[in-house]
């Protein structure tokens, strides 16, 4: 992990370069090195910088003019102006065109250093404070990862001892078993914990979109694209990146994959600079993807990159013993929310919640609990209002088998009578189905079109 702050140096003398090279390294920073505006702005392209100190006057492309391009580019990196040639007209150009500072040559050691460090700590807490407010709405829980269960202590042993090193992870289970939470516990409590932590799904997009969201694109790379983006591959350099339903990438998505796996850089849609990234990948999928490898829909070399280290969340029916406590605490936190103070659930409402099979699994039980607290009228939550999306007969109260799912049905056949159960009992509504399954509209969709194509 990057643990030094880098800072570029842009000037055409060369004596006055390695001056300050060593000087700064003597601080304890990483130092780069340009001769010209236009190789800075080349390195910018190419690499990422904490801060950037540039000589006005060069040759080729004067401070001034790569100042505007770097910006065009990166504008969160501080630029520091250095001159021999002081004037007030030329700070002011500077700062107007989004220079931190001016600084004039020769150069007073103290105030450069001064200058240095409040720049590189500004661009550290602006950063930090935008990442806080991207996180305010999703706050790691412990609630949603705390079992009982024999198989969910094991699963968070092996947590404990998977976060704090750098291995790449791969998470298997059903659809909503929490592997979200489990990837977040993992960043959360890894080294990386401080720096950015990105989540995609990879079934949410088309193929060409997925590419740009994963490795970004240049201007004018296809029809939209009006301005160059950063990938989320470089928007979480430093930290961690979270693959949902990788199962779902194409054959030519895996093959792109596994070249930034194994080589650690990117290039943009359209570009040729190649970009070095630092992140962690944490892999998800509801698919058995041994299986998907038989079949030829998954690749076996990006398989074995993923696999590193893999964990399996068990499904909610196999840990029924933890469905109270998750019934409870989805209880307190929706009262809360919806401010109500509903004090737990009747003798027959947990019953029926203990006899049911969960086929969405946390998901599934959350969004009953939720239902169920909007909609009610008294202190505990009576069976009534425990609304299930499959209610079938293995749901009945104190039926013997209700605790296990039909043994003849594969996974994909449970995910099935699970979509199809949320639609029904929506009355056709693919929003409000999608919502509650936890899957985008645009998921929901796919699936339903693949089930009229199988009859």
């Amino acid at each position: 992990m990057k643990t030094k702050q880098t800072i570029m140096v842009v000037d055409d003398d060369s004596a006055h370069r390695l001056m300050l090279k060593k000087l700064l390294g003597g601080w304890g920073y990483d130092v780069a090195e340009a001769d010209d505006g236009a190789a800075a702005i080349e390195e910018v392209r190419r690499q990422l910088f904490d801060l950037i100190l540039m000589d006005i006057r060069m040759l080729n492309i004067s401070g001034i003019e790569a100042l505007e391009q770097i910006k065009m580019i990166n504008p969160a990196i501080p630029v520091i102006i250095m001159t021999a040639y002081a004037s007030v007209e030329t700070a002011v150009s500077a700062l107007k065109k989004g220079a931190y500072d001016y600084l004039t040559k020769p150069l007073d050691f103290d105030e450069l250093k001064i200058t240095i460090e409040r720049a590189t700590e500004h661009n550290r807490l602006k950063k930090e404070n935008e990442y806080l407010k991207s996180r305010l709405g999703e706050r790691f829980d412990r609630q949603n990862l705390i079992g009982r269960s024999q198989s969910m202590v094991k699963l968070l042993e092996t947590v404990a001892q998977v976060a704090p090193a750098e291995a790449t992870v791969l998470i298997f289970g059903e659809s909503g078993t929490g592997k979200e939470m489990i990837a977040n516990a993992i960043h959360f409590n890894s080294a990386r914990r401080e720096a950015p932590f990105v989540k995609i799904n990879c079934a949410a997009l088309t193929e060409t979109l997925l590419e740009s969201e994963l490795f970004g694109h240049e201007k004018g790379a296809f029809t939209g694209a009006e301005r160059r983006r950063e990938g989320k591959f470089v928007q979480a350099h430093g930290g961690s990146l979270f693959l949902d339903e990788v199962s779902e990438m194409s054959k030519a998505m895996q093959v792109k994959l596994l070249r930034v796996l194994q080589e650690r850089e990117v290039t943009r849609v359209g570009g040729a600079e190649v970009i070095k990234v630092d992140v962690r990948v944490i892999a998800a999928s509801n698919k058995n993807l041994k299986e998907e490898i038989q079949k030829g829909n998954f690749r076996e070399d990006l398989f074995y990159r993923l696999n590193v280290v893999s964990l399996h969340v068990p499904p909610l029916r196999e840990r029924k013993e933890d469905i109270p406590m998750l019934a409870q605490h989805f209880l307190k936190h929706f009262s809360e929310r919806n401010n109500k103070n509903i004090q737990g659930y009747t003798p027959r409402a947990m019953q029926k919640i203990m006899a049911y099979s969960w086929p969405g699994n946390i998901r599934e039980l959350m969004n009953a609990v939720e239902r169920a607290v909007v909609l009610a009228h008294a202190d505990f939550l009576d069976a009534a209002e425990i609304a299930l999306i499959m209610e079938d007969s293995a749901s009945s109260v104190g039926a013997a088998e209700s605790d296990r799912p039909p043994q003849n049905l594969s996974l994909e056949d449970v995910e099935k009578k699970s979509i199809l159960g949320a639609l029904d009992a929506c009355g056709g509504n693919k929003s409000e189905a999608a919502r509650r399954l936890g899957i985008t509209r645009k998921t929901l969709r796919a699936k339903l079109q693949k089930y009229q194509a199988e009859g």
